[in-house]
């Protein structure tokens, strides 16, 4: 099993850093526990230091106290471990380690981005008061740590299948209550989809987002058996559903539908939400056709899409384009985002990501969103999600096998 130190060391093998200063004090930076591969039940009560330099050997600076841990922590990573008591010792190992190198830490400039952005402002101050000619962000070298293996994609498909079909089966009931003229809740749907995940053996976290009307309009709606709509004719429905296997990554997506003919307006909007959401798509194919992985950064992803949408509905589009998906549904690596954030971390392969824009203008009582799930393998993007090309007519004489097929694009 490769140790800890050589991952970093591999992560840094393509960069002209001089090495990688990983510091924490009791969680507040959590990227240090996964980058280590140090378990849960480890327990640190005092501040570390370890450095792995591009090349050669690791130095763990640790409190004297926890030398026990330390030993039991570091076999087979080859390190040295250099124990300090005061702060004045502190200071002097850290001045030998650092002093004159050019370190990636977990910082982000301005807190541009704060997944990253983990340790703290007087911590920065002392490894800059031992010497150390620059600090630069981490970022790109964490993302390393989070790529999927075969069994994490193979277990995220097994996610996706399910919510396709719950999806489905939920917007086949509106269709079919509808037709018959009889009532359908949130809660309804809502419920549905929660069984049919629960009874896969898979996991969402919280109960998942049925939004009819302009409750679509609140990106993060959840419908409760308190307060809940009852769908009407002329309004829309939005499904953002998510499931995982335990410990493994999330599926993620969001489709749309109307009850009746959607509203010129409605269909205007849909169609600034697809092009924006195609655009995002296209540019993340283009290029890596012609720059491989490890150049294209998620802002750019997000700024395509969004002057994609247009200027009548861009002014509605109140979140980032799309999110790392991983074990955490918004995972820690880099996110397509110009407008939350302006995250420059490149797009890594084996990550996965979703795409989807929306557009949220509730004094015209709708909401828009549609959302896909992108794998970044080896061979380029590939979209595990299917793509939504119409929004369901729901409640209308065609069969729901029809109003399916219309809305997958189906010939």
């Amino acid at each position: 099993m490769t140790s800890p130190v050589a991952r970093a060391q591999q992560a840094l093998a393509p960069t002209d850093l001089d090495g990688w200063l990983i510091y924490d004090f009791q969680g507040l930076n959590p990227h240090a526990r996964r980058v280590l591969d140090i378990p849960p039940n480890v327990f640190l009560t005092r501040r570390f230091f370890v450095y792995v330099p591009r090349e050669g050997q690791a130095v763990v600076l640790h409190n004297h106290i926890e030398g026990g841990n330390w030993r039991k922590i570091t076999e087979g990573w080859g390190a040295e471990l250099r124990p300090f008591g005061s702060h004045a010792e502190l200071d002097a190992a850290l001045k030998q380690v650092v002093a004159g190198k050019r370190l990636a830490m977990e910082y982000s400039p301005s807190g541009a981005v704060p997944y990253v952005s983990r340790v703290d402002a007087g911590t920065l101050e002392r490894v800059q008061a031992a010497g150390a000619a620059e600090i630069l962000s981490s970022a790109d070298l964490l993302q390393s740590f989070l790529k999927w293996t075969p069994e994490d994609l193979a277990a995220h498909e097994r996610a996706v299948a399910v919510l396709m079909k719950a999806k489905d089966d939920a917007f086949a009931l509106m269709h079919e209550r509808l037709q018959a003229g009889q009532p359908v809740t949130e809660v309804e749907v809502q419920s549905l989809i929660m069984r049919q995940i629960r009874e896969a053996g898979m996991q969402a976290g919280h109960d998942v987002n049925v939004s009819f009307g302009v409750n679509a309009a609140d990106s993060h709606y959840e419908p409760t058996p308190e307060q809940h709509a009852t769908l009407q004719a002329g309004e829309c429905v939005l499904i953002d559903l998510w499931a995982q296997e335990e410990g493994r990554p999330f599926g993620d997506v969001t489709w749309v539908g109307y009850a009746g003919q959607p509203s010129a307006e409605y269909l205007d909007a849909w169609q600034a939400v697809s092009r924006a959401r195609d655009t995002s798509l296209g540019l993340l194919q283009e290029r890596y056709a012609q720059d491989g992985w490890g150049k294209l950064q998620g802002w750019e992803l997000d700024r395509a899409g969004r002057e994609a949408m247009g200027a009548g509905w861009e002014p509605y589009f109140l979140h980032r384009t799309g999110h790392d998906l991983g074990v955490q549904i918004h995972g820690a690596g880099a996110n397509l985002d110009d407008y939350e954030t302006r995250d420059t971390r490149t797009l890594t392969e084996g990550l996965a990501v979703t795409i989807e824009p929306g557009t949220y203008p509730a004094a015209k009582g709708f909401g828009i969103r549609s959302e896909v799930n992108v794998y970044l393998s080896p061979a380029g993007p590939r979209m595990t999600t299917h793509l939504q090309r119409e929004p369901f007519v729901l409640g209308g004489a065609e069969s729901w096998a029809e109003v399916r097929r219309r809305g997958y694009g189906e010939e």
